[in-house]
């Protein structure tokens, strides 16, 4: 079965494009859409659903398998879920419009929803507003 390597950093994606804060990959895998589920859930929960939240990858290869004892050949199996494919320094969510420790702890418990190693990011010109 031939799965594709994913050799090298990202290209695009790499940035902050909408929010002040987000997680960043620091290795490859395939991230299933039950898991990105996961994670946006989990940031959903600890933000209380103050801010805002951007998804930057999408589930779009399919995987497909074939049912159990199966005799080989009669062609390919039928989909059963949807990847996203992730390279190193790729952005996964962003968030804004909360404080800088509610983001990090909301991004940190999505992290651990995932299957890479994650790092904390946080925009260049970011100030901490006092009210």
């Amino acid at each position: 079965m031939q799965k594709g390597k994913m050799k090298g950093n990202t290209k695009r994606g790499a940035e902050l494009s909408f929010g002040s804060f987000a997680i960043k990959t620091l290795e490859e895998a395939w991230i299933t859409g039950r898991q990105i589920e996961a994670a946006r859930q989990a940031v959903s929960r600890h933000m209380k659903r103050e801010g805002q939240i951007w998804i930057r990858i999408f589930p779009d290869k399919p995987v497909t398998k074939k049912p159990a004892e199966v005799r080989m050949g009669k062609g390919k199996g039928a989909p059963e879920y949807f990847v996203a494919r992730i390279s190193p320094g790729r952005i996964l969510f962003e968030a804004e419009g909360v404080s800088l420790e509610v983001a990090k702890e909301a991004l940190r418990l999505a992290a651990q929803k995932l299957p890479v190693a994650t790092r904390f990011v946080v925009r260049r010109d970011y100030v901490e507003e006092s009210i």
